[in-house]
């Protein structure tokens, strides 16, 4: 036969239901905001260990800018993700609680 057969397409799945309202674009902008935080979380612990291990090698710049801006940055978004597990936790548990 030739070329102009047609493919059978595998069945799409639908779109995932849009967001509504302002709750729902208050959320989307949640979740992203605490995507980055936990990026940004992450990043920090890797600068810590990198900063310590450059420490015992007697280059103590890093761990200065580190100690620097742990009040103004880290410890908030510490203090931040720990809140929204914390909250995430708690909304599970109360959406369980009124199952059977």
């Amino acid at each position: 036969m030739t070329g102009s057969q047609a493919k059978p397409t595998a069945p799409s799945t639908p779109p995932p239901p849009a967001t509504k309202g302002l709750w729902g674009s208050l959320k989307q902008l949640l979740d992203q905001l605490l995507v980055v935080n936990v990026f940004l979380v992450i990043g920090a612990a890797l600068w810590f260990v990198l900063a310590v291990v450059l420490q015992g090698q007697g280059r103590g710049g890093p761990l200065q800018a580190f100690q620097s801006l742990w009040e103004p940055l880290i410890m908030p978004a510490l203090g931040l993700l720990m809140a929204a597990a914390l909250l995430s936790g708690i909304l599970g548990w109360w959406q369980r609680r009124g199952q059977p």
